[in-house]
């Protein structure tokens, strides 16, 4: 009997495309969940009699209640090397496998840099004018020379992100709770304080993980720094920013705009003010979406699935 493998959350129904599933199709039996199954009463009721779970980052959630209720699974794979959506200690606990996939460089920093080149230049607000029959254009843009950029961690993509902002002529100022101003030097940016950081900076960047330390680390006290023509750019985790000082303040245009890739809650509703105000950019969680990536993420699920099959797991998450 064939060992049953789940492939959650592919949107662009691309994961059989785009790598060799034909190295473990004699073993095991293959079904794709195109769109979002929902909450864990879903997920749990959706994927009965499932060993194996190939998960994409944090779209579906698998905490212990989820997990105690797939007796069935022993290998549950995620896209990337870490993910906060899974509780690991319940699966070890459960006699789950858990296994990660490597990346391919570093998508979320054109995401990023692309949010704020919208905001600015208004690239794909003029596009759509344009096609919808506008004689010519409306907008005055933003140049991002001379501008400030106050990065929120300045880990890989953070530093990635630095680099392009540099390239751009802007100046580069980071903080984060850990970063130290040697740090800074060797990344070739200024340190700021927090609170420097939120005054002085034309744009703002989150590129912090999303933990204890950082949930709600940009509030009503930190936006109320900005400056009114400051715009805030988020392309990693929604919960860093506590969405409902973020609506006010760009209701009440205390800042000029966001960016934002990233969401409280995944997908993003229908009737989100996000979807509706216009100072705000939003993209449904690209940062990560590359074909180049895409290819890594799956090939390496497919080395993942033949290693636990064959007794030797590999990319094991501890």
């Amino acid at each position: 009997m064939a060992i049953r493998c789940a492939i959650l959350d592919d949107y662009q129904n691309v994961a059989l495309k785009v790598a060799d599933w034909g190295k473990v199709k004699d073993r095991v039996e293959i079904k794709v969940f195109q769109e979002h199954l929902g909450g864990s009463e879903k997920v749990i009721a959706a994927l009965q009699g499932f060993q194996i779970i190939v998960a994409m980052r944090e779209r579906t959630a698998f905490p212990k209640t989820v997990l105690d209720a797939l007796p069935d699974l022993k290998l549950l794979i995620t896209t990337g090397m870490r993910n906060a959506s899974i509780d690991t200690e319940a699966a070890k606990a459960r006699g789950v496998t858990v296994c990660g996939t490597g990346t391919f460089g570093n998508p979320t920093s054109g995401v990023a840099i692309g949010l704020m080149l919208e905001l600015t230049r208004r690239i794909g607000y003029e596009n759509a004018r344009l096609r919808a029959g506008a004689s010519w254009q409306t907008t005055i843009g933003l140049d991002l020379e001379g501008m400030t950029l106050g990065i929120l961690g300045l880990g890989k993509l953070g530093t990635r992100t630095a680099n392009i902002a540099k390239a751009f002529g802007m100046k580069v100022v980071a903080w984060s709770q850990n970063l130290t101003a040697e740090k800074c030097r060797e990344a070739g940016v200024d340190y700021a304080t927090k609170d420097d950081l939120f005054r002085q900076s034309d744009f703002i960047t989150v590129h912090v993980v999303l933990s204890g330390r950082t949930r709600g680390l940009i509030g009503a006290a930190e936006l109320g720094l900005m400056k009114p023509t400051a715009f805030l750019i988020n392309t990693s985790r929604g919960p860093i920013i506590d969405e409902a000082a973020l609506i006010a303040a760009l209701r009440q245009r205390k800042i000029a705009g966001a960016g934002l890739d990233v969401f409280d809650v995944e997908p993003l509703p229908l009737d989100h003010p996000f979807r509706t105000m216009d100072n705000v950019v939003i993209t449904p969680h690209l940062g990560y979406v590359s074909e180049q990536n895409y290819r890594r993420y799956f090939g390496d699920a497919v080395e993942n699935i033949r290693g636990f099959l064959d007794g030797k797991p590999v990319r094991v998450l501890s």
